[in-house]
C-alpha cells in the first residue's frame, strides 16, 4: 500500500489550549499506519462567529498514512474523543480539541460525512498560516498553492505564539 500525505488542523480554546495541542500532536504520532512528519508552530487566533469565548490555539500536523481517507478521518474522530471532546459539536463554539482533516492527498470529496479539502480552508488564516509553515508548496485541490492562499488572507486576529 502506498503512503498518502494528510494535513490536520488542530484547535483548542478550553482547558489549557497549548497543552491540549501538544497532547493532540502526541496522539497523532501514534495513529495506526501513519507517520507524523512535521508540525507547525502554535498560533493564537480570535474565534469565528458571534459566540463569546476565549481565543483559540491553532496548529497544523503533516502526516503520511496508509489509511484511506474515511479510515483516517474516523481515527481523528476517535482521537478527539480520547482527548476530551464531547458532543454536541457547536458550530464555531468553544472546544477542548478540534482535529480537522484539511487535505488528504489530491482527493476531492463532497460527501456529507467527509468534505475534502476542508470547507473554508481558503478563507481561514488560522488554518493557512500554520499550514504554510509545514507545506507552503502544497497544492490544495481546486484552490491553489498554500503560500499563495496564505498571502491572500488577512493577518488580523492571528499571532504566532511558539
Amino acid at each position: 500500500m502506498h503512503w498518502v500525505p494528510a494535513y490536520v488542523g488542530l484547535g483548542s480554546n478550553l482547558q489549557d489550549p497549548p497543552a491540549r495541542i501538544e497532547a493532540a500532536f502526541e496522539a497523532l504520532s501514534s495513529l495506526p499506519k501513519s507517520l507524523l512528519i512535521s508540525r507547525s508552530p502554535r498560533y493564537s487566533s480570535r474565534p469565528m462567529g458571534s459566540i463569546e469565548q476565549p481565543d483559540f490555539c491553532n496548529a497544523v500536523a503533516a502526516l503520511l498514512t496508509q489509511l484511506d481517507a474515511h479510515a483516517f478521518f474516523e481515527q481523528l474522530r476517535l482521537l478527539e474523543s480520547r482527548l476530551g471532546r464531547t458532543p454536541p459539536r457547536e458550530r464555531w463554539g468553544p472546544r477542548v480539541i478540534d482535529l480537522d482533516l484539511l487535505v488528504f492527498g489530491s482527493q476531492l470529496s463532497d460527501e456529507e460525512s467527509l468534505r475534502l479539502p476542508h470547507p473554508g480552508i481558503v478563507q481561514r488564516n488560522f488554518v493557512l498560516y500554520p499550514l504554510c509553515d509545514v507545506a507552503p508548496d502544497l497544492l490544495v485541490p481546486g484552490a491553489g498553492r498554500v503560500a499563495e492562499l496564505a498571502r491572500a488572507v488577512s493577518s488580523e486576529g492571528i499571532w504566532r505564539t511558539q
